[in-house]
């Protein structure tokens, strides 16, 4: 982020590449900065007697994406070094964003995960994963912090279709149960970073049972891949994420429904029946049922 020093600096930068008009605008805002931080898009423009557009072009040039962030960065000097919380990548919350602005940016960074997730699916994995759950004695399912949250998706889904799993959300747990699977059970590990010590620790206790693995992440070279017999990619890349990975969830959560779904059409007599049963025994949960 630009101090008013910085921006001094980087008008003085960009001045040779700026057209007359711009140049206009430049020379009032190195002059008035002070000034220049209260007026609109619309005052600075009349006083620097060019147009709108200007103004507008003139701060991208300055590497601000329009006004705003520009009067922002002239109002607050005192935020030098604050940096921009870059929570994931492609989802950029600055202090001079709107409330109005977080819905679009919130659903743009979700369909560039689904996207990413949907280009690093290999198909050949999905159908080992499916037959590995289908015919599993026991399906155990562990994560931790935010990979809960699509455990207990998963959980709750393969439950319904008839299938026994077990869900420990204490991760001591996870690897006590881990250490006493037997080879026909099937263990699902979800981590996004692919590198949770307690994740993995459960998953190398499944292995030394010779239990199957199936691991969903988003880091093709994380080291849980060592202990993978199967391995879903919910990402192309290791993305950066801010503090609990509060948006991993999104690509995984959809990886859980893509495995509901294989799993039912694998065998869609079996588990649609299944379906129809788990739904007639809560029938009557419903409020006023």
């Amino acid at each position: 982020m630009q101090t008013s020093t910085g921006i001094r600096e980087r008008i003085d930068h960009v001045y040779p590449s700026l057209r007359p008009a711009e140049r206009a605008v430049a020379q009032y805002v190195r002059d008035h900065l002070a000034e220049a931080s209260e007026l609109t898009v619309g005052q600075l423009a009349e006083v620097a007697r060019v147009s709108e557009p200007t103004v507008i072009r003139f701060s991208r040039k300055l590497g601000f994406g329009g006004y705003r962030e520009l009067r922002y960065v002239l109002r607050h000097p005192q935020a030098e070094r604050q940096a921009t919380f870059d929570p994931l990548e492609g989802f950029d919350l600055n202090p001079w964003d709107k409330l109005d602005d977080v819905p679009e940016k919130t659903v743009n960074a979700a369909k560039t995960l689904l996207d990413d997730m949907l280009a690093s699916l290999d198909r050949k994995e999905l159908r080992k994963a499916v037959s590995l759950i289908t015919r599993a004695r026991l399906i155990d399912i562990i994560g931790v912090e935010n990979s809960m949250v699509p455990a207990t998706d998963l959980f709750t889904k393969l439950n319904y279709l008839g299938l026994t799993c077990r869900l420990n959300a204490d991760a001591y747990m996870q690897q006590i149960g881990a250490g006493h699977l037997e080879p026909d059970d099937v263990v699902v590990a979800f981590s996004h970073s692919g590198r949770s010590a307690d994740t993995i620790k459960a998953l190398r206790l499944a292995k030394s049972r010779d239990a199957h693995t199936i691991v969903i992440t988003n880091t093709p070279d994380a080291p849980i891949g060592n202990w993978a017999d199967v391995r879903l990619l919910a990402g192309r890349e290791d993305r950066k994420i801010y503090g609990s990975a509060i948006f991993s969830r999104t690509a995984h959560i959809a990886m859980v429904d893509i495995l509901y779904m294989a799993v039912i059409l694998s065998d869609y007599g079996r588990f649609s029946t299944e379906l129809d049963r788990s739904g007639r025994y809560i029938q009557d949960r419903g409020f006023g049922a």
